[in-house]
């Protein structure tokens, strides 16, 4: 039996009276009963403080960064803003020789690889003055190809954004302590790699070379300080964006978008389209090793870093 519920939040004295600053997060709800549920139940099932990024700075005064901080992530990059820096050196990958391996975890936003902790990289070099650790690799994809990425490209985007995300081990003793430190975090951004076909084949990865697999062979890229993309927003983030589109093809992208949210009131969502919008620039100032007076005229800005979506068989990252 299907049941449309309405719950009036202006009666007086309502139970539902203190969720009346909440917006409803479907204005006509369908629900089929399987079992016998209490009215505060249902309520619950659907009223909620709001997920959606508008409302990050609204529902908890700790987020509330994600709302006035004036250094958000991700941002819409425009190439004629870039400003070329011949002292950006190539960032150095500090692996010991050794594999990686991992577990991969449904967050209920997005894919994670964690790494073993016996299983330890650091970066450094490039922008950054310190030694980051390498703690998660997060996945964040569309449900159609012209988004899915959480940064865009002169208002472009590409089907999904592979995030290594690297925290300060030289001054902090954590992920946690570092995300809300300066200096605290350096993520590392493709759009894909080389090992995304066995994240989406397998709960734990083995394995995986540091590098080719996991960090891209180029040693090309943008990078400004910003934020990271989920709360509380700390701005405590050195980006590192490289320019280096990989191919995948649309049976790994038809893969990603059957992967479904993993709260209870969400078992059915798609958990594609899990980025945060592009946040203002302001002030900042956005740099690359990449000179483009170099190009000649066949490698303008434009056509230098323009992504490329679709192939005969698959769609690029």
């Amino acid at each position: 039996m299907l049941i449309k519920l309405y719950v009036n939040l202006d009666v007086p004295n309502s139970p539902f009276a203190h969720f009346a600053h909440i917006p409803c997060v479907y204005g006509l709800i369908l629900w089929r009963f399987t079992s016998t549920k209490t009215c505060l139940s249902l309520f619950l099932c659907f009223y909620r403080p709001p997920s959606v990024p508008s409302f990050w700075g609204l529902v908890n005064s700790a987020w509330n960064l994600c709302a006035i901080g004036k250094r958000q992530s991700p941002i819409d990059i425009e190439t004629s803003h870039m400003i070329f820096d011949p002292y950006l050196t190539p960032l150095k990958v500090n692996t010991g020789g050794r594999k990686m391996g991992g577990t991969m975890y449904n967050t209920g936003k997005h894919v994670s690889l964690r790494p073993d902790k016996a299983h330890l990289v650091n970066i450094s070099g490039g922008p950054l003055g310190y030694s980051y650790r390498l703690e998660e690799v997060r996945l964040h994809f569309g449900s159609e190809d012209a988004h899915g990425s959480e940064h865009l490209l002169n208002g472009q985007g590409f089907p999904g954004e592979v995030q290594l995300i690297h925290y300060n081990q030289d001054l902090y003793a954590n992920y946690s302590e570092a995300a809300k430190s300066p200096h605290g975090i350096a993520v590392l951004s493709e759009n894909s790699n080389a090992f995304l076909n066995r994240m989406l084949n397998r709960d734990t990865i083995t394995r995986i070379n540091y590098k080719p697999d996991l960090y891209p062979d180029t040693t090309r890229y943008i990078t400004y300080e910003g934020s990271i993309t989920i709360p509380p927003c700390y701005e405590t983030s050195t980006w590192i964006l490289v320019n280096k589109p990989i191919y995948v093809t649309q049976m790994q992208m038809h893969s990603l978008r059957l992967l479904s949210q993993n709260e209870p009131y969400k078992i059915f969502l798609s958990m594609s389209d899990n980025t945060r919008p592009t946040q203002p620039l302001l002030q900042r100032c956005i740099r690359t090793n990449i000179n483009f007076s170099k190009q000649g005229r066949d490698c303008p800005n434009n056509r230098a870093l323009r992504p490329q979506y679709r192939g005969k068989r698959g769609v690029y990252l």
